[in-house]
């Protein structure tokens, strides 16, 4: 790992890496906050995971969610990775907002030319989790992800997929039911093709759908802007609500009048999901 810069930040630090991954074949960049907690010498901190929506990069949350502060409070590792592979030079790459470079939906991606490096889930599930636990001091035995927007799809689908790594989830305005939204079907169609089966595989509704007890009985937390754009066509979190009530799933979905898609809306209730975490890990 290379160190690209270190600043001290609520009596930690927060650092920014950049890495040749494995997983991905390219440079990945990621971000830490590490509390005061884990610059003793021997120490293992609970860490949790962001994961950033489409366009946004490993510095958006750390610049704009005022998470660190109430991270430190709780003695939480935070780490954000880059939202998808840049520079891999396949056309068309960056024709597009909500595909390609900075839209990689925390999928591995099957189809060609994106499957030899939109490996995402791969990258934020194994490799991204294992260096952080190993090289950084994140206890691999607590560990929570969350995320907004499309990293929001991400947590709630990782979570599921890996619930043994990822021991605590939340999300604000995520991308609830991929499968069913043009954000989703864009996605799903370009880096898993037409099967469906498929793209349920990475549908959080229909994930929990078919859980057979819930994942997560100590409970999900979901912040919804009623005031969000994209909240009629691409959210759809009615539909994961209630695939989570068919399931036995405990979900806390709240809702907020004035509230919309953006970094106004997560500072203002990111406290709330750094205590959700703190409590379970």
């Amino acid at each position: 790992m290379e160190l690209l810069s270190q600043h001290g930040c609520h009596g930690g630090v927060q650092r920014f890496y950049r890495h040749q991954s494995q997983a991905i074949g390219l440079p990945m960049r990621f971000s830490v906050f590490l509390p005061q907690q884990a610059l003793v010498p021997g120490a293992r901190v609970p860490a949790l995971f962001y994961l950033a929506g489409l366009t946004c990069t490993e510095e958006t949350f750390m610049i704009k969610a005022g998470a660190q502060r109430f991270a430190a409070a709780h003695g939480l590792m935070l780490v954000a990775p880059d939202t998808s592979p840049r520079g891999a030079g396949v056309p068309g790459e960056a024709d597009a907002w909500d595909f390609g470079v900075g839209a990689g939906f925390y999928l591995d991606a099957t189809q060609a030319p994106w499957r030899m490096h939109w490996r995402m889930e791969s990258y934020v599930a194994d490799e991204l989790f294992g260096l952080v636990t190993s090289e950084l001091p994140a206890d691999p035995e607590r560990v929570g992800i969350f995320g907004h927007s499309m990293g929001g799809h991400g947590a709630l689908v990782l979570a599921q997929r890996h619930p043994r790594r990822f021991r605590s989830v939340s999300a604000f305005a995520p991308i609830a039911a991929p499968s069913q939204c043009p954000w989703g079907e864009k996605a799903f169609t370009g880096y898993l093709g037409e099967d469906r089966a498929r793209w349920a595989e990475h549908d959080a509704s229909a994930l929990m759908a078919g859980q057979k007890a819930p994942p997560f009985p100590r409970g999900i937390l979901v912040d919804q802007g009623l005031d969000d754009q994209f909240l009629p066509t691409q959210l759809h979190p009615e539909t994961f609500e209630a695939a989570c009530q068919a399931v036995g799933q405990p979900l806390t979905l709240r809702r907020h009048s004035g509230y919309d898609h953006g970094y106004y809306f997560i500072t203002t209730f990111i406290e709330d999901h750094i205590r959700h975490h703190a409590a379970q890990l």
